[in-house]
């Protein structure tokens, strides 16, 4: 019994580490250019944290005034459409038609791969 426990929980953890292996081979492609997959901040906010959390309310000092505004949180939702266009989200987000940021269009718009970078962040 105490075996069979043993190998799978080995197995649990080997399959876990795959997966956030997999996650962040998908995320490091278009994030760590200017983010840090850590709260230090690199061109870009370091993104531990930043599932679930206030947009524009971290340390880092470099936010568009628009996203230094915040006004709404860094969830699925918000995290898909920011992914896929974010020239195009912060407007939508701020409710102010000529908002801006400093982020480029990402262009991750296939819910297979934001669910990969989702994943990734919020196991940060």
């Amino acid at each position: 019994m105490k075996k069979t426990l043993m190998i799978a929980a080995a197995s649990a953890f080997l399959v876990s580490g795959f997966a956030a292996t997999e996650a962040m081979a998908g995320a490091e492609k278009k994030c760590k250019s200017c983010h840090n997959f850590s709260v230090k901040h690199k061109v870009g906010p370091g993104l531990k944290g930043i599932a679930g959390s206030e947009a524009g309310k971290t340390s880092f000092k470099k936010y568009s005034k628009d996203l230094a505004a915040g006004g709404w949180t860094w969830d699925d939702d918000h995290l898909r459409a920011w992914m896929c266009d974010s020239k195009k989200a912060i407007k939508e987000f701020s409710g102010n038609p000529k908002a801006k940021t400093k982020m480029a269009k990402q262009k991750i718009c296939d819910a297979a791969k934001q669910d990969q970078i989702i994943a990734f962040l919020k196991a940060l």
